[in-house]
């Protein structure tokens, strides 16, 4: 017997500093109702998909800033989109910019049943960048200025048997390239890990060292890499194309457990990929190679969690 949930990669084109929300969502709704109408049960929208990416701006004034973070999850500004997911009785990931009632600012995203409950929260933990603005860059990296590390940990959830009982997981952009994440979720019987980013398609640091091209392929190798190593399904999923000169990868995946690529975005504006997810395909992996159970060693994994940096080994 199968258990097969039928997701959708809901890859967003740019979000300028011009577009009004409206448009935004106009645009996701679109991408909704194409994928209620493919028979989509859950849509996985990209990072900060109400917004342009705004951690490449320096805002000197707290009031610009807060105009791109949400105040609840729903609120009047995203209810629309919230509104037309029930009514296609479709669930959805997606990510944003929250502030907490206490002013802390997040890059966050929510997991939505198909009723519109909330069902699970993360906020992203890797955040990259800096939190002074680097001399000399046209486009700034400033995520741990505007953001606090996230402190919710990977959480897991089991869903209900509409979504066949899955077993779901979220990371944020730059969490996808650190295996911790992945394994925290993978130790809690993950069968669905549902990413968004927003990636540069330049050398975020400055330099001309990484090529869109080359931060695609990487892209797509950590999420191929890191499904097999979980025995889980992953969806990842980009907001692309230029955004007011600055260029966003594309490069939407939707991965099975053991990582091969099921579905590809080829292009940088809107597109939608739809995979019918057999879950059951996790328990190979999970059963054999990825026995935790059988094979893990955390006796000898202690530098995983007491070290930050890297040491020197000894000359010999």
């Amino acid at each position: 017997m199968t258990r097969i949930l039928r997701i959708a990669g809901a890859q967003m084109g740019p979000n300028t500093l011009q577009d009004t929300r409206e448009q935004v969502l106009a645009r996701m709704i679109r991408l909704l109702d194409d994928a209620a109408e493919q028979g989509a049960q859950l849509v996985v929208f990209p990072e900060l998909a109400f917004t342009t990416f705004f951690p490449r701006w320096y805002q000197e004034r707290e009031s610009d800033l807060l105009r791109y973070f949400e105040p609840s999850m729903p609120n009047p500004n995203v209810q629309p989109l919230f509104d037309r997911a029930r009514e296609h009785n479709v669930g959805f990931y997606v990510g944003y910019g929250e502030l907490t009632p206490e002013g802390h600012r997040y890059n966050s995203a929510v997991l939505v049943s198909p009723t519109g409950e909330l069902l699970s929260k993360y906020r992203k933990i890797h955040l990259p960048g800096t939190s002074e603005p680097k001399p000399g860059l046209r486009y700034q990296q400033l995520e741990k200025r505007y953001f606090r590390y996230g402190d919710l940990g990977f959480p897991v959830v089991r869903t209900r048997p509409q979504w066949s009982n899955a077993a779901i997981g979220m990371l944020i952009c730059n969490d996808r390239r650190w295996p911790e994440g992945w394994r925290v979720l993978g130790l809690q019987n993950v069968e669905l890990v549902c990413i968004g980013y927003n990636s540069a398609a330049y050398d975020p640091g400055g330099g001309d060292g990484e090529s869109a091209e080359l931060r695609t392929f990487h892209s797509t190798l950590v999420v191929q890499a890191n499904a097999y190593m979980n025995a889980t399904w992953a969806v990842s999923v980009a907001k692309a194309g230029n955004e007011d000169g600055a260029g966003l990868i594309g490069g939407s995946v939707i991965v099975d457990p053991n990582g091969q690529i099921r579905a590809q975005a080829s292009t940088l504006g809107d597109e939608l990929l739809v995979v019918d997810a057999d879950l059951d395909l996790c328990l190979h992996g999970r059963q054999r190679m990825f026995d935790f159970a059988a094979h893990r060693r955390p006796q000898w994994y202690g530098p995983l969690v007491e070290q930050v940096g890297a040491i020197e080994p000894p000359s010999v």
